[in-house]
């Protein structure tokens, strides 16, 4: 699971290289940037949010009881989920420029012709949202059969299908009087509709293909949508949060759009690989424990989640926040992505970068509330920390720019894994020591020296690292190693081998 979970990111952060060359950060990738932003609103809800966390562990417990109603459960929701996403595809392309210029600034909209292909991003890939919310259902549904390896990879045939889209059709599509940059749409619609099908040989090898009769309103599928009822109320809230801060972003200075998504994509890139892989198993592992009455097991699952959690994302940390600019100019600069470019991406990729900790156990303590049957907390202190971020870039963005965005979200996401701490030990009656310990302790002094290492070692490469992208590769690599090189031996040091040495083996 983390090999293809790595295979993904690697080609998603490929992705994003082709993209800063061959369109660099302007106003017309502000556009693409916005209108795949629409489609990627809903998907939180219908994909990788919500529906994701109250389906799976409905669909554990069925499957604990008869593995044919399980079985009919998995198409009836994806007809009934198909049916509902194809619904709203079509109204997001019918009422596409109404959208664009509710999420979008006077500044944005002053250039029609960039209006115009927002416009037509949006029509072409609406249709994503349908290729997406039935691909991640599948998802949740073959992790639950213990399947990890295919639907990790999956996206990574996302990445390979945009990837050869940027490539080669932009000459096609200018020629059929389209600007180049709806090469992007096709390369979403064709990306979306590979990750798809890549799901299915799989299913069918776990005998979970079709089978009726489908029912679409009973007491099971009833219980799917009553958890997603609630978790509606934090999506929508989520959703006005993006709205709120895509039209500020469109109102600061056009490119910004566009460094806060470079640097929002580098930042995922250790989210993605640690936290979402360790998040999706956590949740598998946790219902399986919990809805079996083993309450014990349960929090055992949930202490080992979060402290493998902290030890590999607190290295991550330290290095997104010592090596910014190296990672931003090393990935991305080149073709059209300037020196300014890399300044202001990494910028907000250090605002963002302070948050990667809680981004971490945000992805795992969601679904764990979901499991034991009580969304609305997470739901209502999203909303909560929602209304928190808004109300600092509010106050502050003129003051400080768009990379005020980039930390409000971060601090919007401590405030929102402090909550759901406290909420969570209440309700499970746990000590405090299950998230603050010795072991903790270390491995924040551990992060600290990687961070240091790291600053240091690039320093003194600094002059090396200007003659050629291989030197930039190379001084980036040695601090990056001097760091984690430090933070493993420190931990070591402080008694903590066993533990790294289990990380690196589930990590492998």
């Amino acid at each position: 699971m983390a090999v293809a979970t790595f295979a993904s990111r690697i080609l998603g952060l490929v992705r994003e290289q082709v993209l800063a060359a061959q369109f660099g950060a302007s106003g017309l990738t502000d556009a693409f940037t916005i209108a795949f932003r629409i489609p990627n609103m809903l998907r939180d809800l219908f994909a990788e949010g919500a529906f994701s966390s109250a389906f799976v562990p409905v669909f554990t417990e069925q499957k604990q009881v008869d593995e044919q109603a399980a079985r009919r459960l998995l198409w009836s929701l994806f007809v009934l989920l198909g049916t509902i996403t194809l619904i709203i595809s079509a109204l997001m392309a019918l009422f596409a420029e109404q959208l664009v210029y509710l999420v979008t600034d006077d500044l944005f909209n002053s250039d029609k012709d960039r209006v115009l292909v927002t416009v037509q991003l949006i029509q072409v890939m609406s249709p994503f949202l349908v290729f997406v919310s039935l691909a991640a259902l599948l998802m949740g549904a073959l992790n639950s059969l213990r399947v990890f390896f295919v639907p990790a990879l999956a996206p990574a045939f996302f990445n390979i299908v945009m990837i050869l889209c940027m490539w080669f059709l932009p000459p096609f599509v200018e020629r059929a009087g389209f600007h180049p940059i709806m090469a992007l749409g096709v390369g979403v619609i064709a990306g979306g509709f590979v990750q798809l099908c890549m799901q299915f040989p799989m299913i069918f090898k776990k005998a979970y293909g079709p089978i009726g009769p489908l029912s679409f309103f009973n007491s099971v599928t009833g219980k799917v949508v009553n958890r997603l009822g609630i978790g509606t109320i934090g999506i929508a809230a989520t959703q006005i949060n993006i709205l709120v801060t895509t039209m500020i972003a469109t109102s600061t200075v056009i490119g910004a759009v566009s460094w806060l998504n470079y640097a929002f994509r580098l930042f995922q890139f250790p989210v993605g690989i640690l936290s979402v892989s360790i998040a999706n198993s956590h949740l598998v592992h946790f219902a399986e424990e919990w809805k079996a009455g083993r309450r014990e097991d349960a929090l055992e699952v949930l202490k080992k989640s979060y402290l493998l959690s902290m030890l590999t994302i607190a290295p991550a940390t330290a290095l997104v926040l010592a090596l910014s600019t190296e990672s931003v100019r090393l990935i991305f600069e080149r073709g059209l992505f300037t020196a300014f470019d890399t300044e202001q991406t990494a910028k907000a990729l250090m605002a963002y970068g302070i948050g990667l900790p809680c981004y971490g156990l945000y992805k795992m303590l969601v679904p764990t509330f979901f499991t034991l049957d009580k969304p609305r907390i997470p739901v209502l202190i999203s909303v909560a920390a929602i209304g928190f971020n808004l109300i600092f870039c509010l106050s502050l963005v003129d003051r400080l720019g768009f990379v005020t965005l980039a930390f409000g979200t971060s601090l919007s996401m401590f405030f929102n894994c402090g909550l759901q701490s406290y909420f969570l030990k209440r309700d499970l009656k746990f000590s405090w020591t299950l998230f603050f310990n010795w072991r903790l302790l270390k491995i924040i002094v551990a992060a600290g020296l990687c961070f240091l290492a790291a600053m240091f070692t690039s320093a003194q490469l600094a002059s090396f690292a200007e003659a050629s992208f291989m030197a930039q590769a190379t001084s980036f690599l040695l601090a990056a190693s001097a760091g984690a090189l430090l933070y493993g031996a420190t931990l070591f040091a402080l008694g903590e081998g066993a533990g790294l040495k289990r990380a690196l083996k589930r990590r492998g």
